[in-house]
């Protein structure tokens, strides 16, 4: 029975693919109406996207084959919402995350950060913290994660090897006997080190290949612990647990800071952008406004627990570490001090990457901040023409065209080729995206959104406040088990119609499930950045349950917090727009 069971197990993908649609197949026989037919889509690939039996790309490609199947959109309109402004915005970002890890102005940045703030474990963690938050608003939360972790692995080795030399020249002085185990041990560490140097020599892309992705649930191919689950003290295994774990977390806290930081925020932004075309709140300069403190305070919320939890509550030895250090402390500060100084002088690349990086930045604040006259208002006769695509597109392309070195007769390098871009690019998260387009204007144009919002609208005798919170509760507690993108996805045809339907700003309910969706803390399921820290063997599945469960509740309250304060005069989101009423279902090209 046992064989029979692991057999049946072994083929769960493929009988899911089977039965699922199997078993749906009577909702659009039987009842025939548009409506049934579309919510057999939506139930298939929500199945499907949860599960993955399908790659998450493939399962995105449905609408555009069962659509116009079901006589409920034409094929060459659902082919147009598979490209969107979207996905030019991301063209840009990529290559600017490419030149950054191929440059390693990454790195430079994480070392010079974590410096600044000093070794002691607890402000190292809250420099590594910051580094990373830092590094995420730009670059996919599973690329920064990638590039962090091993930079932190090694620097954990050293510390805990620091300590070992210590031990054993105290044991040597008091009673003259030598510990082989430890210079064995020592030798292990040096060869380890020899590989890393070696590793971050190379200038070429980081192996874990770029993805908005966070979501993408792939195992990557990652260094096992040289330590092997062994440590001197309880104390050094803490210390990796906690360091191991913050790397995850600020990875995905400080994707929420800006609208290309992670896929879900760009999924609302088109969203918005696609069904609510009046909506003028959202820009990169408002999101980045109310973002900001919420992103600081859930990182500084993460900090203390994660050092209650693993450190201990003694945090005033980590805040004023500085006049006192130990031969630990001294030893980690050096490997730091000494691996940025290998970096060198910033080199030209890394120049005009920075220049460039910062410029992007720069213009996709002032575009349009809502507060003050953007750039885009020189351009009187064209409003909403340029998006932050445009800005993206713009300085993206100055990446194939600026020279890495000086020119000769026979040979150009740019700073990136379309190779090193390409292999950089998410294209399965471009499918992934256009199919949620697809499946979100097929429930507008079937009416399955209005009729769910119907179905919801009792909810309407709820405060909005405790309709939001139910919404982010459930949004938070699928997305540790599905991919994030796949969530917002889900969601976002489901709340905007409630919230339509309930006479409530679309964004007061749109905006908190996706913030809340990039709190998938968990398990190393959950996401990417979960994933790769968990694979260097230092945490257990219980010590990110203990640790994610309470920062998922941190996330979500400082979420609600905001969204009812702050955010309100930001969007504002105390009226009922005008844009929500008339927005229609005239939108069903995509142009």
């Amino acid at each position: 029975m046992r064989a029979f069971a692991a057999g049946l197990w072994s083929y769960r993908s493929l009988l899911i693919i089977i039965l699922t649609p199997l078993l749906m197949l009577p909702l659009p026989l039987i009842i025939k109406t548009q409506v049934a037919q579309c919510a057999f889509t939506l139930v298939l690939m929500a199945v499907f996207w949860m599960t993955e039996a399908l790659p998450l790309s493939i399962t995105a490609l449905i609408p555009a084959l069962v659509f116009p199947l079901f006589g409920i959109m034409k094929s060459s309109v659902v082919a147009t919402l598979y490209f969107k402004d979207f996905h030019l915005l991301l063209l840009g970002v990529i290559c600017l995350a490419t030149s950054i890890e191929k440059w390693g102005l990454h790195r430079r940045i994480a070392l010079k950060l974590v410096i600044l703030v000093g070794v002691n474990p607890g402000m190292l963690m809250l420099g590594l913290m910051t580094s990373c938050g830092f590094l995420s608003m730009w670059l996919s939360n599973t690329s920064t994660a990638a590039m962090v972790m091993p930079i932190v692995e090694a620097l954990m080795q050293q510390v805990m090897s620091a300590e070992g030399q210590v031990s054993s020249q105290q044991e040597k002085a008091s009673s003259g006997i030598c510990n082989p185990a430890l210079q064995l041990e020592d030798d292990t560490e040096k060869q380890y080190d020899k590989t890393m140097d070696m590793k971050s020599s190379e200038p070429v892309i980081n192996e874990v290949v770029l993805a908005v992705p966070e979501e993408d649930h792939a195992s990557e191919a990652l260094p096992s612990s040289p330590l092997n689950s062994k440590y001197r003290t309880n104390r050094d295994h803490m210390m990796c647990k906690s360091l191991s774990l913050c790397i995850a977390y600020s990875a995905s806290i400080g994707g929420l800071t800006t609208l290309p930081g992670t896929s879900s925020n760009l999924i609302f932004a088109e969203y918005i952008y696609q069904f609510y075309p009046g909506c003028k709140s959202i820009n990169f300069g408002n999101w980045f406004i109310f973002s900001l403190p919420i992103c600081i305070i859930v990182l500084l919320s993460a900090w203390i627990w994660l050092h209650w939890l693993f450190l201990g509550s003694d945090f005033r030895s980590s805040l004023c570490s500085r006049g006192r250090r130990s031969e630990r402390e001294k030893a980690a500060a050096k490997v730091i001090k000494d691996q940025y100084e290998a970096l060198g002088p910033m080199s030209q690349q890394e120049i005009i990457t920075l220049v460039i990086f910062l410029l992007m930045a720069v213009l996709w604040f002032v575009r349009d901040p809502g507060f003050m006259p953007g750039w885009a208002s020189l351009f009187p006769d064209y409003p909403s023409y340029a998006t932050d695509a445009t800005v993206a597109l713009l300085l993206g392309i100055l990446f194939f065209i600026i020279p890495a070195r000086r020119p000769t007769a026979d040979h150009y390098e740019a700073l990136i080729t379309w190779k090193e871009f390409q292999a950089c690019m998410p294209w399965e998260i471009c499918l992934l995206v256009g199919g949620g387009f697809a499946l979100a204007e097929g429930t507008k144009v079937s009416g399955l959104s209005s009729w769910v919002a119907e179905l919801m609208s009792p909810l309407g005798n709820l405060p909005v406040l405790g309709i939001i919170t139910i919404a982010c509760i459930i949004v938070t507690s699928i997305t540790e088990v599905a991919s994030n993108p796949a969530t917002i996805t889900i969601f976002l045809p489901i709340l905007s119609p409630l919230a339509e339907a309930i006479k409530v700003n679309p964004l007061y309910m749109l905006i908190p499930a996706t913030l809340s969706v990039s709190f998938s803390f968990l398990l190393p399921i959950s996401n990417p950045p979960n994933a790769i820290v968990f694979a260097y063997g230092h945490l257990s599945i219980m010590d990110m349950v203990k640790a994610g469960l309470g920062l998922n509740v941190i996330g979500v309250l400082t979420v609600l917090l905001a969204i009812s304060t702050w955010g309100m005069p930001i969007f504002n989101l105390n009226t009922y727009p005008d844009w929500a009423s008339n927005h229609g279902l005239t939108n069903t090209t995509g142009i």
